[in-house]
């Protein structure tokens, strides 16, 4: 199965982003549910869909609650019943929020496939948290037996140190070292070099023709 490497560059992330296919963009328009929901239906976030009761948490509509009126896959926005601004020439225009500055207050749970979803990620989710209790109970269980276990021996170790006196350990002593004496070098003695007499110039003899 071929996979893909983490994209760090920013130009191909925005790339991705824009790009997305339709699937993906569904996923990325999830937004948190609020506390009552997820202790009641199990899940952490969902994707925000038409219908649903959102608030806003964060941006300059912080507080702002009301129904979602229509969901913008392509420029990955929502807008909200009654969330509105006025233009200049007097017509009322709906304003866009990101789904990451909502939380998901009431859901709509008409479409049976959305209930399977629900189902399904609150199955996923029980499993982790049983393992997560499983395992302090182990741990507890564990420690309160080696406790017991290490006490006994502890107190085996001491009766048995009581018990038994004590042996005197003598110690040998060491010989008296003698320290040695560092010796000066002695300086060698340089062997005599003979001085050899300057080699004589042969002088060429002279030939007849020559005065």
């Amino acid at each position: 199965m071929q996979t893909t490497k983490p994209v760090k560059d920013p130009r191909k992330q925005r790339k991705r982003l824009y790009t997305a296919p339709a699937h993906l963009r569904h996923k990325i328009m999830a937004a948190p549910l609020s506390p009552e929901l997820r202790s009641s239906k199990g899940v952490k976030t969902l994707p925000v869909r038409k219908g649903d009761t959102v608030r806003v948490v964060r941006g300059d509509h912080i507080g702002f609650e009301g129904k979602v009126s229509r969901v913008d896959l392509k420029n990955y926005r929502i807008f909200l019943e009654g969330l509105t601004r006025e233009k200049v020439d007097g017509t009322n225009i709906f304003v866009s929020v990101h789904p990451s500055k909502v939380m998901i207050k009431n859901l709509k749970l008409d479409d049976k496939w959305r209930k399977a979803i629900v189902e399904r990620k609150k199955e996923l989710a029980t499993p982790r948290k049983e393992k997560k209790v499983k395992k302090k109970a182990t741990k507890l269980v564990a420690e309160a037996v080696e406790a017991p276990e290490e006490k006994v021996a502890e107190k085996e170790s001491v009766k048995k140190a009581s018990s038994t006196p004590a042996k005197k350990t003598m110690r040998k002593k060491k010989p008296a070292t003698e320290k040695k004496k560092k010796e000066k070098p002695t300086a060698k003695a340089k062997p005599k070099t003979v001085k050899k007499a300057p080699a004589k110039r042969r002088v060429a003899s002279k030939t007849k023709g020559e005065t």
